[in-house]
């Protein structure tokens, strides 16, 4: 899968709160999907829609061990997002850095005004 592909299927995979919880659970560790359905009002099947669509973001993994089928984090993903987003990270800065002079120069001009 091309580099922005996969940016865009885990931004995808990430935008439902129900794949976030369940992504939340298993940094805590490896559980079942029968596990993962537990806390959720939702059948069986719809889980198995979610675990999918995160299985191929490429943010989690399952395998298979006799009838169970246990589900673990794959953190890599996040942290291609992490980087990506950290490619903003310099124009944010230069930003509240212009933001924090303009306000400065604001109160300068405030005080000068005051004290005339």
């Amino acid at each position: 899968m091309k580099p922005a592909n996969r940016l865009n299927a885990t931004f995808a995979a990430l935008a439902d709160p129900t794949r976030r919880a369940i992504l939340a659970r298993l940094a805590l560790g490896e559980v079942s999907v029968m596990e993962l359905a537990r806390p959720f009002a939702m059948s069986q099947p719809a889980i198995s829609k979610h675990l999918k669509v995160l299985e191929r973001a490429g943010l989690i993994s399952r395998g298979r061990d006799a009838q169970r089928r246990p589900c673990r984090f794959e953190p890599r993903r996040l942290k291609e997002i992490a980087e990506w987003i950290g490619t903003y990270r310099h124009f944010w800065e230069e930003s509240f850095n212009r933001l924090d002079q303009y306000l400065e120069e604001l109160k300068t001009k405030e005080k000068t005004r005051d004290a005339k």
